[in-house]
């Protein structure tokens, strides 16, 4: 098995990148390496190693600066993955892509399934939406995985931001009126491998659009306690303050959803993956911050 794995820098990558090192003959490339925006040098790298699968983790994620860098958040989140999806459709490959709860409005009661409307209140969001429909109209064997609130001990999230502002403050005060399922990378990193696997081994898979995050559903607020309260118990800072503010006490550039809660039934039905539960993760991550 042969496999082209894009963004093995970022936070999904960095999993993807050790773990498939023992399971398959695998190009890991960071944005360095490659330049998914560049449609020759993408057409030419998976012609050359013609892969089994295509694994895209590579992303324009700032979401606030993009809504003053709408072009380049569109060549990395839109272009990209159009480009991969023709160069897999070439050679016959499964394309693999991460996407986004932010691809919804955030503004449903319950939980959002794959069949739901999408419409994205920021540039993040649509750059993202474009990139799946990028991908369903040029590629037959795809997996799109729309995650949620990802974090880890690499890159930035907001466990890490969390941790490192208490570093200089007695008080944070924290949004309490968005809720999500918090997703540890490297669940996200352990489920495209049972994909991988699963479709390796030739059996049936029905293609398209998945959700996978992290559970239970909660606001940032209280995944800030939660954040705090392991902390403690590790002996990795003393109590905080912690205050809770509404979005509208916390402006930013970009709209963020208020509802980001995946309902995640459809990849436990047809890839047998269950949601992460995100408190075991944060109380194994803490200490390696």
């Amino acid at each position: 098995m042969r496999i082209i794995l894009t963004g093995c820098d970022g936070q999904v990558g960095k999993f993807l990148s050790k773990k498939l090192n023992n399971m398959a003959d695998i190009l890991a490339l960071s944005r360095h390496d490659l330049d998914i925006t560049n449609e020759l040098m993408v057409h030419k790298i998976v012609e050359d190693f013609k892969p089994d699968f295509i694994i895209n983790a590579a992303a324009y994620t700032a979401v606030d600066n993009a809504e003053s860098e709408q072009e380049k958040a569109y060549e990395i989140n839109r272009d990209g993955p159009l480009y991969l999806a023709k160069a897999a459709q070439d050679i016959n490959a499964t394309l693999i892509h991460i996407s986004t709860d932010y691809v919804f409005a955030g503004d449903k009661d319950g939980v959002y399934s794959e069949s739901d409307a999408t419409s994205p209140q920021s540039v993040y969001g649509a750059s993202k939406l474009a990139g799946e429909q990028a991908i369903i109209d040029h590629c037959e064997k795809y997996i799109i995985l729309r995650t949620a609130w990802v974090f880890g001990e690499t890159g930035h999230n907001f466990v890490k931001t969390m941790l490192r502002l208490a570093g200089d403050r007695d008080k944070l005060n924290i949004v309490d009126d968005q809720f999500g399922g918090p997703t540890y990378a490297g669940d996200i990193a352990d489920a495209i491998i049972l994909i991988v696997k699963k479709i390796n081994h030739n059996d049936v898979v029905n293609w398209g659009v998945f959700h996978f995050s992290g559970q239970p559903y909660v606001s940032w607020f209280e995944f800030a306690k939660s954040i705090f309260e392991q902390a403690e118990l590790q002996n990795y800072r003393q109590h905080i303050e912690l205050s809770p503010i509404t979005t509208a006490q916390f402006p930013t550039p970009a709209k963020r959803p208020a509802n980001s809660k995946l309902e995640c039934s459809k990849i436990k039905q047809e890839f047998c993956i269950s949601p992460s539960h995100w408190q075991s993760a944060i109380r194994n991550l803490i200490g390696y911050i």
